[in-house]
């Protein structure tokens, strides 16, 4: 049992484009003999392999231990077609919240995960691993898209305050009974919703203790002072569902560093989220008089140095664009080292500022993801 053809093994693996998931006891075998073939990975025992055989069989599911959960983390995000920072996916922190048996635990596993990654801002690449769903998929959940997000109040029909991509977030976490600050702001941190399998969503206080914020400021003038901008130290994405050996984890928050276009060329410049490039414009005395000034050009460049000069400031670990396209090509060279192919999405892994700057412009990827992966599941609201 403990050799599988590679192209076999793959297949097997493959979750884009099959129709139906493999039956668990398929999955679990699949996944054991993927780790017997991995260097530095636990080798599952003969005795293993029968282990979880007959557990699925007597019990319907059967659970990871330790070592194959923590490499399985780090596989998915080596896995992750999505992202540009994989090339330290085997420094990974892997926090066992398995254990958590109600929203309150839930709850706490969210800001000691904050506390932990954030780590005085020298960030650790992170991720909390929560109770598994049962056979029917369903688990704990949680429903922030991230662990630290600001609110989007809706004025009227035209005007936002804060984030428009948490409008609806915020008119759920305010029909549950969220009280905002009496004075709101454009970067109000939200709470945070936890629910259970046939239980009602229970709403928890924004992580404010356990999460650091990040003032922005221009590295030549005071240009962008009197706006107040700030940004979360740490991105903890929190509503995707991690997929390991069959076993679904629907809340399992992960989290790297940030790269400043994150911040600086999509939060920030978005038109459909702060849509700061005019401001920073006006403020910059450009001419906007028309496009071929390129003057939003300009204006994200001028955005996206105060977002590195502030983390850089504030001692905050953050990457550059060059740097996180340059570490994704080592992480492609070491790959092929060891005759593995790297998947990917071109479209998130190329930067949304100077991408045919970077070497990876004129490379292409195929899409297919594999698991063990984080994937994508349907909102809970």
């Amino acid at each position: 049992m403990s050799s599988c053809p590679f192209l076999a093994l793959s297949e097997r693996l493959r979750l884009t484009g099959r129709k139906k998931p493999l039956p668990l006891a398929q999955s679990a075998e699949t996944f054991l003999r993927l780790l017997k073939s991995e260097k530095g990975a636990p080798s599952p025992s003969q005795a293993r392999f029968q282990e979880v055989a007959q557990t699925i069989r007597k019990t319907g599911t059967y659970s990871l231990t330790y070592p194959e959960l923590s490499y399985g983390c780090r596989l998915a995000w080596r896995k992750s077609v999505r992202c540009v920072g994989r090339f330290f996916w085997s420094k990974l922190d892997v926090l066992d919240a398995r254990h958590a048996r109600t929203e309150e635990d839930i709850y706490h596993g969210c800001l000691h995960h904050l506390e932990h990654a954030t780590h005085h801002g020298d960030i650790r690449s992170t991720v909390t691993v929560f109770p598994p769903a049962d056979s029917q998929g369903r688990g704990p959940r949680i429903w922030n898209y991230q662990l630290s997000r600001y609110a989007g109040y809706q004025i009227n029909k035209k005007q936002i305050l804060g984030d428009p991509a948490e409008v609806e977030f915020t008119q759920n976490c305010l029909r549950l009974g969220w009280k905002p600050p009496k004075k709101r702001t454009p970067f109000d941190l939200l709470p945070i919703i936890i629910s259970l399998p046939g239980k009602k969503p229970r709403l928890f206080p924004p992580p404010k203790k356990a999460t650091q914020e990040v003032f922005i400021r221009h590295p030549d003038s005071t240009c962008l002072n009197s706006l107040s901008l700030r940004w979360v130290a740490l991105p903890v994405v929190s509503n995707m569902r991690l997929e390991i050996g069959g076993i679904s984890f629907p809340a399992s928050p992960f989290s790297g560093w940030y790269m400043e276009t994150e911040i600086g060329a999509r939060n920030f410049a978005d038109e459909d989220r702060y849509n700061l490039l005019p401001e920073i414009a006006r403020r910059l005395r450009l001419d906007t008089s028309r496009p071929a000034t390129l003057w939003k050009d300009r204006a994200l460049v001028e955005l996206n140095r105060a977002v590195l000069h502030s983390f850089t400031q504030a001692k905050v670990r953050m990457i550059d664009h060059h740097s996180a396209t340059a570490s994704h090509l080592r992480f492609e060279e070491d790959e092929a080292k060891l005759g593995r192919p790297v998947h990917g999405r071109w479209d998130w892994l190329i930067p949304p500022l100077s991408g045919s700057l970077t070497k990876l412009w004129n490379r292409s990827y195929n899409p297919t993801e594999f698991s063990p992966n984080f994937l994508h599941q349907k909102r809970p609201y």
